[in-house]
């Protein structure tokens, strides 16, 4: 197997954003809030800053490594992404008979949706992350944030909480679905 001396990634700093790198602790501060990430996990990789750049570097790589570097350095820039822009998710509920009703608890940071297939208990999918924001459109749910996992896994289970079980999916489509994301405008 071979392996390669110096493999390396840099990602630009764009001016209205600062980046702070404590070993492997990267925080991401930005117009729209900061976002903090710990890759203390990942072992003979090396995150510094130069300048206004940020190097993800290793020596002597595997394919491991190397798949390791270009994953890092993708999350950092998810995170600069996040803090200027902030991504959005967008799901459309659609029901055929029964009325679905949904209701956003920040309290307890849940979605709470009623009246799916005319079940009288209530399905519940759980907010992931302080900074998401679940709003109800009519027939939209738009849920945004800064952080792209905690987006993207909060619309996730808001999907998922709709799933229909031992039932003809062609003929109950009933359900929430995600049908647009990406950064928001």
């Amino acid at each position: 197997m071979v392996k390669l001396p110096h493999i390396y990634e840099e990602i630009d700093i764009p001016e209205n954003v600062t980046v702070e790198i404590n070993g492997l602790k990267v925080k991401v501060n930005g117009p729209k809030g900061s976002i903090e990430r710990d890759f203390s996990h990942v072992r003979n990789i090396i995150l510094r800053k130069e300048n206004s750049k940020i190097i993800v570097e290793t020596f002597f790589a595997d394919r491991r490594k190397k798949a390791l570097v270009g994953t890092i350095a993708s999350h950092i820039e998810n995170m600069i992404k996040g803090v200027l822009k902030g991504y959005r998710y967008k799901l459309k509920i659609i029901y055929s008979h029964f009325p679905i009703t949904v209701e956003v608890d920040d309290r307890n940071r849940i979605v709470r949706i009623k009246n799916f297939l005319g079940e009288k208990s209530d399905r519940i999918a759980k907010i992931i992350g302080e900074d998401v924001k679940v709003t109800v459109k009519g027939e939209d749910i738009i849920v945004e944030g800064i952080d792209i996992e905690h987006v993207g896994q909060t619309a996730a289970n808001i999907e998922l909480a709709t799933k229909v079980k031992d039932k003809d999916r062609r003929v109950f489509a009933d359900g929430i679905y995600i049908y647009d994301w990406g950064e928001e405008e």
